[in-house]
């Protein structure tokens, strides 16, 4: 089978490899479809501060079943032919981080596609417990991007996000537009930064209530204007540039949440005297916490659509054509999905 592995920053190749044996608790899934995300293009950067290399990327990513070990009946209800999704964080579960019920950064955490193989490859085996049946009403290449909607269903639960809020999101990229949709299905309004405009039209369109073009506006003074001087009910920080950290925590209410979702090791001018005094709640979301049944259900029933977030198909093989695309055309450039047809 062939497989996509970083073999250190820089350098990806596509690599013959023997076919994964699965052990009593593991599925082997032959993937269908998978989606870039910008972890994947630092992974091959070298900048990612978590991967470990050599590496086969890709956390987000659909498939069939092929085979099933002799234990997994016996936990939940796979089949063979079931078109799966796969939830990329793996935790031992007995932690006392665990035991709080967050898995998502167990002490133990690993990660599909991070610190393990994922899913840029024909065939891959994962713990059977991380993967969900979906109806094969929904095309292969929707599929492949429930996983990034889990974060941002995450992110939402992070800040509490409920029906009437005013949420801040800073940035109108990939991941905000996520947000910005599961928000919507939550009926908060949301008002949406960016330094592009073309960037903050395309957020119109996902049904953002107000834009701001950060480059050429005050951000905190603009988001006061539009909500009476009390401030957002909740900001999230989805550029992770570190200026846009202080102007979510400066824009957001009295008593409001800050969620951020960055890994950059910035240090964020903000004072304790600007949080304390209005006792502000500042949260981190990495990944998701148990978020895959009901973004699923989203899918299915309607709610969440992600057709308007992929702009763009390669072949797996095509990898570097698809990150060179990223790259070069940002300003046009959502999802890529790679497509894993056996023709190519």
């Amino acid at each position: 089978m062939k497989a996509l592995r970083v073999i250190k920053a820089g350098t990806i190749e596509i690599q013959n490899e023997k076919m994964p044996e699965i052990g009593a608790d593991e599925v082997l899934i032959k993937v269908k479809a998978a989606g870039i995300c910008g972890s994947d293009i630092s992974i091959y950067k070298g900048t990612s501060p978590v991967a470990t290399y050599p590496r086969v990327i890709g956390h987000e990513f659909a498939g069939e079943i092929e085979k099933i070990g002799n234990e997994v009946g016996k936990t939940n209800n796979l089949q063979l032919g079931d078109h799966v999704v796969v939830n990329p964080v793996c935790n031992c579960g007995v932690c006392r981080i665990c035991k709080k019920g967050r898995g998502n950064v167990c002490a133990s955490l690993t990660v599909l596609g991070v610190h393990r193989d994922g899913g840029y490859s024909e065939y891959v085996k994962v713990p059977a417990k991380n993967v969900y049946s979906v109806s094969k009403n929904i095309p292969w290449e929707k599929a492949a991007i429930v996983e990034p909607y889990t974060v941002a269903a995450q992110v939402t639960s992070r800040g509490e996000i409920e029906k009437g809020d005013t949420v801040l999101i800073c940035g109108s990229g990939q991941i905000a537009l996520t947000i910005l949709q599961v928000c919507n299905i939550l009926g908060a309004k949301c008002i949406m930064t960016d330094v592009l405009e073309d960037r903050l039209i395309r957020a119109k369109e996902f049904g953002a209530y107000e834009t701001i073009l950060s480059g050429k506006e005050d951000v905190v003074e603009r988001v006061k204007e539009l909500t009476d001087g009390i401030g957002a009910d909740v900001s999230i920080d989805a550029a992770c540039v570190g200026e846009t950290l202080k102007q979510a925590a400066l824009a957001v209410r009295s008593g409001g949440v800050v969620v951020t979702m960055g890994f950059h090791d910035t240090v964020v001018p903000i004072t304790e005297f600007q949080i304390t005094a209005r006792e502000l709640d500042i949260r981190g979301s990495r990944l998701n916490n148990n978020k895959f049944p009901q973004v699923i259900e989203w899918f299915e029933n309607g709610q969440l659509d992600p057709t308007k977030i992929i702009t763009d198909s390669f072949h797996f093989t095509d990898i570097e054509k698809a990150f060179d695309k990223l790259k070069n055309q940002p300003e046009t450039t959502m999802k890529i999905i790679l497509t894993f047809e056996e023709d190519k």
